[in-house]
């Protein structure tokens, strides 16, 4: 999939923009502009006539007989009868057009192409075994992987909280963490990358499956100098002839940011556009503008954020899946601990 450090019960995405808990939490950053994940494997296609089908459940026979330069040991190990697997030797080599042994009455050594033949085959069959061995491990109930995708704006407190409260129950259960940007987690649950993900707004395409979990409040961020900052309350209307700093076109925050201000009767005169929260609340600091914004994790200085009575300004935060996929064990106990926690996710 990726190169993904999986530490402990919980990892890290490199893709992502920074460390999950550090102290300048980035948010909501597209992964256009993170690493580039590696690109999936070449599909190989198995037609009629490949030689992959035809090799592949003779590769172990091969090997062992390899390993021991004796049909009858190998046979024993294999736990099949040794004139069947003789039979099966002499059919590799016809097929192959290629002797890969050469015989010593009840013994056998390896030709030079038996022995370039063997490297290979073992190679593939030690692929095989460690791919085998990880996606048992990751579904593996008490100690397989979850790869979580989740926005920015709730990397800081919501998810960690989220993810102790749920290890109480499923300690050994790992996590492969994902921040980024609404329709990127979408492209990646598409691609197989992701299991769940934490989005807004609530998705609604029909090879998903999204499931709406709590509702945050956003409040109108001015400058605590502003004539505006003494006030508690707004309404939206009242801000219809201020500067606006928003998130860039495509982010769900900028998308909740226009229609809401449609709603109040007014299109935001928008003076800058970012790619993270933190970032807008800066720029609001300096007096530059105005913004929608949800609640910080820690207090911002420099400047006031009032609650907004009209329109109700709100952003739904909805939990996504692919239609279809049939879930591993520990990625069915924390959807299904996610959905217990229905209008309780940001408390």
């Amino acid at each position: 999939m990726h190169q993904n450090a999986i530490i402990d019960a919980v990892a890290h995405d490199r893709s992502s923009q920074g460390s999950l808990l550090q102290a300048r939490n980035r948010k909501d950053i597209p992964e256009r502009l993170g690493p580039v994940p590696p690109t999936a494997p070449e599909a190989v296609e198995l037609g009629p006539d490949s030689w992959a089908l035809a090799l592949a459940p003779r590769l172990a026979q091969f090997a062992a007989v390899a390993r021991h330069e004796h049909v009858t040991r190998a046979a024993h190990e294999l736990g099949m009868p040794q004139p069947t697997l003789s039979r099966a030797l002499v059919r590799l080599e016809d097929d192959l057009g290629v002797a890969l042994f050469t015989r010593h009455g009840r013994t056998l050594s390896l030709t030079p192409a038996g022995r370039a033949f063997r490297a290979a085959a073992e190679r593939a069959l030690g692929e095989l075994e460690r791919a085998t061995d990880a996606v048992r491990a990751d579904a593996d109930p008490a100690a397989g992987k979850v790869a979580f995708g989740f926005l920015h704006t709730l990397g800081s407190e919501t998810v960690p909280g989220l993810i102790r409260s749920f290890r109480a129950d499923h300690p050994g259960i790992r996590f492969q963490l994902v921040q980024n940007y609404g329709e990127a987690m979408i492209e990646r649950l598409r691609a197989g990358d992701l299991d769940l993900c934490l989005t807004s707004p609530v998705p609604d395409y029909p090879d998903l499956v999204a499931r709406r979990l709590d509702e945050q409040k956003l409040r109108l961020v001015v400058p605590d100098d502003h004539p505006l900052a003494a006030r508690k309350r707004i309404r939206l209307a009242e801000a219809a002839g201020e500067l606006f700093v928003t998130l860039e076109p495509g982010y769900g925050l900028r998308r909740i940011t226009d229609a809401l201000c449609a709603e109040a009767g007014f299109t935001p005169r928008v003076a800058f556009e970012g790619e993270e929260a933190e970032t807008l609340r800066g720029l609001v600091a300096a007096g530059l503008g105005v913004a929608l914004l949800p609640p910080p994790a820690v207090p911002r200085p420099g400047v006031a954020e009032l609650t907004v009575t009209a329109p109700r300004a709100v952003r739904e935060i909805g939990v996504a899946w692919l239609d279809g996929r049939t879930d591993t064990p520990p990625v069915a106990a924390f959807k299904k601990f996610l959905l217990s926690r229905r209008g309780a996710l940001l408390s």
